[in-house]
């Protein structure tokens, strides 16, 4: 049988969210969408496109590796809800999730405010915090729905998964056998010990059908800063978002140690163990965090970088395999200590480049992963009428989106807004990010006497052509492949080994652009990410890829 392993859909339901007259759409606006890392109204269409073609697969096990919603508002969980309950009973889909930082926020939840168009191209704010003023908004709409639960009163909400169903074969939690929250609590406390709180953890393990266990980790910590004192209040806690694993082995080491007694008594009873949470338990970027460090200083991918004891107690638990969410990314890393293994397949959102979802399939002694990109989402363009009418009232543009004619094609747009808007000149080093905005690949290259005998292509391709695709190399790995001609690639490559070679005085430009050449030599090699197979006996990860590097479409759809 196969599982399909879906990552931070962010669901957001655009016709939930009436504005005060109850008449149109919930759009979300293009200059939010276009600043954020993930896009938003289109997470309608793609999370339905999706559960479409893991019906025609014929899968019945659907994995949700964190941020299932939006930002966990009342009305989007209900009606995410819904819409699973609607597939589960049409076509007998049965959804298992782990919590992610979008999901629910510490105890009691956090206010959420969002901006919504209006059809004249304005916004509506529409918030659950009463304090929240309409800025550059016309008007405000407070509600109730709009607040973000917790796990004390947000959790049950949910279900799938996190509590038992008459037709588990087996659950547990790591506190036993009982579902109830008052059971499945652990104490955490502020860095000054005068803050303690009982959180609950939403780990579970459950055989859904015979000899599979499937085992959710919940990554979420929220721990309470200094000087707090109500455990309800939202300022009580910091964010989750950074934290991750490496918080994980802090506040609730338990569930290492839970997690090794689950990996045992699944070889002692022959099960297959499927193991996820939304964060990493090895960085993506693994290979090259020296060289991120270096060029972007403390930044969030940095932080959120599981550091080497965690990655030591998750190799220890000897789960051997762990899916995971969180960063957006396509990716397979593997470590290998004292005779245990433990690969971290990272599975790509549905709303940002590149947008796929994994399927998984268990043979004797081995673990067979494709990669599903997703090409066509019908209706993904249901906003951008709302898009146009809002750059008409701003006089700012829209981008390449009259170009754009798949789904595919609008997530490859918003990757690239993001490095022309974004990652360039907000995350970038000030003089690289203005070299690279002006010149050429030639002149980047003589910065660092490399320029020649290159291919004359370097003389005409912009650095800013080549820093799009860094970034998306950096984010999909194989899946990148097909968007990146053949003759841009030989380039890099050639460029790759002219800096390998060199050798550039600390923190010059030229050495700076060599770490930048390394992290792309690391992200054009590297274990495979598209079709491979896991050996579960010694984790040796091989390839089963297609010959011309296409990743595979959504089922009914051309490549």
């Amino acid at each position: 049988m196969q599982i399909a392993v879906v990552a931070d859909p962010h669901y957001h339901d655009i016709f939930g969210w009436p504005d005060a007259t109850g008449e149109r759409p919930a759009l979300r606006s293009f200059a939010d969408s276009m600043a954020s890392t993930r896009i938003f109204n289109e997470s309608f269409a793609v999370f339905r496109a999706v559960l479409d073609d893991i019906v025609r697969a014929g899968i019945s096990i659907v994995v949700i590796v964190g941020d299932l919603t939006d930002d966990g508002q009342a009305a989007t969980v209900r009606s995410v809800n819904t819409l699973l309950a609607d597939y589960t009973n049409r076509h007998g889909l049965r959804f298992y999730m782990t919590p992610g930082n979008h999901d629910l926020f510490a105890l009691a939840g956090r206010h959420q405010s969002k901006r919504f168009l209006n059809t004249d191209g304005s916004t509506l704010l529409v918030t659950s915090d009463a304090a929240e003023s309409a800025g550059s908004s016309i008007a405000r709409l407070v509600t109730p729905e709009m607040q973000c639960g917790g796990y004390a009163d947000g959790l049950e909400a949910y279900g799938h998964g996190f509590f038992r169903r008459p037709e588990d074969l087996h659950w547990e939690s790591p506190f036993g056998a009982s579902d109830a929250l008052a059971d499945r609590r652990f104490v955490i406390r502020s860095a000054d010990h005068g803050m303690s709180v009982q959180m609950v953890d939403a780990s579970y393990l459950v055989e859904p059908v015979p000899g599979l266990w499937l085992l959710s980790l919940d990554g979420n910590v929220f721990e309470p800063r200094n000087g707090s004192s109500d455990p309800l209040a939202e300022a009580t806690y910091y964010d989750s978002s950074n934290a991750g694993w490496n918080a994980v082995l802090k506040h609730k080491r338990f569930l290492f140690d839970w997690a090794a007694d689950v990996a045992r008594r699944a070889r002692q009873q022959g099960k297959q163990l499927l193991a996820f949470s939304h964060y990493p338990l090895i960085d993506p970027q693994a290979d090259s965090f020296a060289d991120e460090l270096a060029l972007f200083g403390q930044s969030s991918a940095v932080r959120r970088s599981p550091r080497p004891p965690v990655v030591a107690a998750g190799v220890d638990t000897g789960i051997g395999v762990h899916f995971s969410g969180h960063l957006h990314v396509n990716g397979t890393t593997a470590v290998f200590d004292k005779g245990k293994f433990l690969v971290n397949i990272a599975v790509p959102s549905l709303v940002a480049y590149p947008a796929a979802y994994k399927r998984v399939r268990f043979d004797a002694d081995s673990m067979c992963i494709e990669t599903v990109a997703v090409d066509e989402a019908p209706g993904f363009d249901a906003a951008f009428a709302g898009y146009r009418s809002e750059a008409r009232r701003e006089g700012s543009g829209t981008a390449g989106l009259d170009a754009v004619s798949s789904y595919a094609d609008f997530c490859d747009m918003h990757l690239r807004e993001l490095v022309r808007h974004r990652y360039l000149p907000l995350e970038s080093p000030a003089d690289l990010a203005g070299l690279i905005g002006d010149l050429s690949m030639a002149q980047l290259a003589e910065l660092a006497g490399l320029e020649a005998g290159l291919d004359p292509l370097a003389t005409t391709l912009p650095a800013f052509e080549f820093l799009v695709d860094w970034y998306r190399l950096r984010k999909a790995r194989e899946l990148a492949l097909p968007l990146v001609a053949p003759q841009r690639l030989a380039l890099y490559r050639e460029l790759c080994a002219r800096f390998r070679r060199g050798h550039w005085p600390e923190g010059s430009v030229a050495a700076r652009l060599a770490a930048i050449f390394r992290i792309l030599e690391i992200n054009l090699g590297g274990l495979p990410s598209d079709r491979f197979v896991i050996d579960l006996r010694n984790g040796r990860v091989t390839s089963a890829g297609r010959t011309d590097a296409t990743p595979a479409p959504l089922a009914g759809n051309a490549a």
